[in-house]
């Protein structure tokens, strides 16, 4: 699937309209719902196909975040064979009780991943969290950046956003 189809069948399956609020507070008439493309098995290959070849830097290991980075993160590191962890918003009350499942994550270069970026927060405070445990971090992925400020809200920490898809790319491929 070339990476326009790609974009046509995600917004096909998963932009929704009317009114949401996002985690980010802002009310939007528009939504992606990306349990939509997360639960389709062909269309997170295809995904995951994609952002690799987005690729052309180091890292040792995948970050996904709660919830939605994680199949992604998955998806992406059996195509890879890269190592993976996934970064809870808080750390589980029971067991471990840690907030970073997987590999030691000390001094190693993570690549956040995530699945939708509007203001970019939650890559902000996991950053800050995985940073607090010596991981480096200066790069995420997503597949869908909304184009709200996430993108340089990012920056403004250190942390450079490569988005499969921005916003306007899946409404010109719709």
């Amino acid at each position: 699937m070339t990476k326009q189809q790609l974009a046509k069948e995600i917004f096909k399956i998963s932009h929704l309209t009317g009114e949401f609020k996002l985690r980010s507070g802002i009310i939007s008439n528009e939504y992606f719902d990306k349990y939509q493309f997360e639960s389709n098995p062909i269309i997170m290959s295809e995904i995951a196909i994609h952002i690799r070849e987005m690729l052309s830097f180091k890292y040792d290991i995948l970050a996904g975040l709660e919830v939605g980075g994680i199949p992604i993160a998955t998806a992406l590191g059996l195509l890879t064979t890269k190592p993976m962890v996934f970064v809870r918003k808080k750390p589980k009350e029971y067991g471990t009780a840690k907030f970073v499942e997987g590999p030691d994550i000390n001094d190693k270069d993570l690549l956040i991943v995530e699945d939708v970026v509007t203001s970019g927060g939650q890559i902000i405070l996991s950053a800050e969290d995985l940073r607090k445990k010596r991981a480096k971090i200066d790069k995420a992925i997503c597949v869908i950046d909304r184009q709200q400020g996430g993108k340089e809200a990012l920056e403004k920490i250190g942390i450079k956003l490569f988005p499969l898809f921005t916003m306007e790319e899946l409404k010109a491929n719709a």
